[in-house]
């Protein structure tokens, strides 16, 4: 009895001092601090624990297209979703590939216009026959795209083709 009044005190001690120990640098749950809330980043802020650029991202391709020779036709397709714009056109040279209508947002493009350029990747192979020559390409336009549209423009390197509504 003697030894377990003095050990129940001691046990009471320690007890009633974990208030103390509690905010102290001896808790482990202490070592890292408490959180803290901070606001998030403004919109032209970036967040600094994503890298801008990797040592391992791929670099962005670089669009090497050129615009066709001269654009042959250009038909407009109605559709119920809006419409298909099919160009047909001849190439500078033969094996052309990655064909494209690209579309064309420019001040100098007239309002209720669409004007597109043309464009394929085109090989530093020899100029074959035009027959070997002879691409197509379209692009598809929504209703919503086409409401304040009444004319669309292909432009080749050489000619430009223009349908009307």
């Amino acid at each position: 009895m003697r030894k377990s009044i003095p050990l129940l005190l001691v046990a009471a001690l320690v007890l009633t001092s974990c208030g103390a120990v509690r905010d102290s640098r001896y808790n482990p749950f202490n070592w890292f601090g408490r959180g803290e809330s901070r606001q998030l980043a403004a919109e032209g802020e970036t967040n600094p624990l994503i890298p801008r650029r990797s040592a391992f991202a791929r670099p962005e391709p670089i669009d090497t297209r050129t615009p066709i020779q001269q654009v042959t036709s250009l038909r407009i397709e109605r559709m119920p979703t809006g419409a298909i714009v099919r160009a047909e056109g001849v190439t500078t040279r033969q094996g052309a590939f990655d064909l494209a209508l690209m579309p064309v947002e420019d001040e100098e493009v007239p309002a209720g216009t669409m004007r597109y350029i043309f464009v394929a990747n085109q090989p530093l192979m020899p100029q074959g026959p035009e027959p070997t020559r002879r691409v197509v390409a379209a692009a598809d336009l929504s209703v919503k795209e086409l409401e304040g549209i009444r004319r669309i423009e292909v432009v080749g390197a050489g000619n430009v083709v223009t349908a009307r509504r």
